[in-house]
């Protein structure tokens, strides 16, 4: 297994959220993902997994630092994300958005709140846990589309961007994800059978049914509660689309996510 194979989801580790074998494995044996046998060798097929949580193990080993010291100092203070973090600040949490879940008959019901950490507090993970806004995160898409760099601050090279946004799974394509655990996520995702991955991003393909969205290349991915978000390298354009709301690829969410990208692309000048 190499670094590539865990930063375009080939390494073979599954999720218990999208595989029912890891999810059976870990109710019998209480390990991780990361911890059970590999659901393929790596390289062989995609599958959407724990490898972004192995990557921030890594991270943190090779850097001899926690991934929110090492995100603060390298990533989220130069490019001004003021409100990203591991945690929420006692005096910002009153700004945190209400989670729902689609309840029966569509409707919407709130979820319960769980006490939220105002101080970053060890282990954090790779695959997420990290709080944000529309406005911190629309700024590392800019960095991205400016080739890596916002502002003056270089985060990225330039062919280290170019190079996340190229095929890195060779001939095999994106495959549906089932829904293990139903309240958490539908199938998914969009492109899947169609689209490549790279390193960290799904890769738009030329498919003629989405000409009114984003171009062939463009880099997406996203978060559980249907936080979207998409760079498009072609048009020059990115998009950010929060929502707090179960499951995964919601119909309504994902009706909302296309209804505002072709709007964005209709409107382009």
């Amino acid at each position: 297994m190499t670094i590539r194979h865990l930063l375009s989801h080939t390494s073979g580790i599954g999720y218990t959220t999208w595989s029912a074998i890891a999810f059976k494995i870990q109710e019998k044996t209480q390990k991780n993902e990361w911890e059970q046998p590999l659901l393929s060798d790596p390289g062989d097929v995609w599958h959407y997994s724990a490898s972004t949580r192995v990557l921030g193990f890594i991270v943190e080993k090779v850097t001899k630092t926690t991934l929110e010291a090492w995100y603060q100092d390298h990533i989220f203070k130069p490019l001004g994300m003021v409100d990203t973090s591991f945690a929420v600040a006692a005096g910002k949490q009153s700004r945190l958005a209400t989670q729902y879940r689609r309840g029966e008959g569509g409707k919407l019901e709130e979820l319960p709140k769980t006490p939220i950490a105002s101080t970053p507090t060890p282990p954090f993970r790779g695959d997420g846990g990290l709080y944000s806004t529309v406005e911190d995160y629309s700024k590392f898409v800019q960095m991205l589309l400016n080739g890596g760099t916002l502002h003056g601050k270089k985060i990225l090279s330039e062919s280290s961007v170019k190079m996340m946004g190229e095929n890195a799974m060779g001939s095999i394509f994106v495959q549906l994800q089932p829904d293990a655990d139903k309240q958490r996520t539908k199938p998914f995702p969009l492109g899947a059978g169609k689209d490549k991955f790279g390193l960290g991003f799904q890769i738009a393909s030329n498919d003629p049914a989405m000409k009114a969205f984003r171009s062939p290349g463009s880099m997406s991915w996203a978060g559980i509660f249907n936080t979207e978000f998409w760079v498009d390298p072609v048009k020059h354009v990115g998009g950010v689309h929060m929502m707090q709301l179960l499951p995964f690829y919601d119909d309504g969410a994902i009706r909302a996510l296309r209804g505002f990208e072709e709007t964005v692309y209709r409107e382009l000048k």
